[in-house]
């Protein structure tokens, strides 16, 4: 799937979920975004990636580092030491929940 598309069926999901976006930046209940395609950079309407801001937060850059340690963003350089960089942000680590999936069908 391009993409674009892929962005798409976000804007669609939060669309079918009653998102609105009355505020630029503002409060919100669901909030899907798009941060990386593989190796993609692009600049386009509505799509950009890596995500503008995804490099400068900690509360991306964290997970990130857990789940694919050395990932490199395109043009910005490694996960690790781009955290390095957001020591000044708090972030907090809420607690697990355990899940039976048959409980929640």
């Amino acid at each position: 799937m391009p993409a674009g598309a892929f962005m798409q069926a976000l804007l669609d999901i939060e669309h079918a979920q009653g998102r609105q976006r009355d505020i630029p930046g503002g409060p919100r209940t669901l909030d899907l975004d798009l941060l990386l395609y593989g190796e993609l950079a692009c600049h386009e309407l509505g799509l950009t990636l890596p995500h503008p801001r995804l490099h400068a937060r900690a509360f991306v850059l964290y997970p990130l580092s857990e789940i694919a340690p050395g990932l490199n963003i395109p043009g910005r350089g490694q996960v690790e030491t781009l955290l390095a960089g957001c020591a000044g942000q708090a972030i907090e680590r809420l607690t697990e929940r355990i899940y039976d999936t048959d409980e929640h069908r």
